[in-house]
């Protein structure tokens, strides 16, 4: 700012420094969320790929129910109820090999 600015001038400075952080953060965020996008579309056909299953909505619900199921499977045997870890990992079982069959 030079000292013979007028008050109109400082506030077009003011003004174009909060646009151009403004564009910035915009410029930003939506590089973070495309490359995000591109990310998780690529995991999610790379799963999908090697499980041989369809890239759908439904079948990655099944999945993930599956994998809950799974897990609760190994969580139980880990805490000795082996009755109840062997219910888990069967249900996993029938989940999971109805949507790879």
């Amino acid at each position: 700012m030079t000292a013979g600015m007028s008050i109109e001038g400082v506030f077009n400075w003011i003004g174009t420094k909060i646009g151009e952080a403004i564009r910035f953060i915009i410029d930003l965020l939506t590089l973070m969320f495309s490359n995000l996008d591109d990310s998780l579309s690529s995991f999610i056909y790379g799963v999908t790929d090697a499980m041989g299953i369809n890239a759908s909505l439904f079948s990655m619900i099944v999945l993930v129910i599956g994998l809950v199921f799974l897990y609760r499977g190994v969580r139980a045997l880990l805490r000795r109820g082996f009755i109840a870890g062997l219910l888990w990992l069967f249900g996993a079982l029938l989940i999971l090999g109805w949507l790879v069959g």
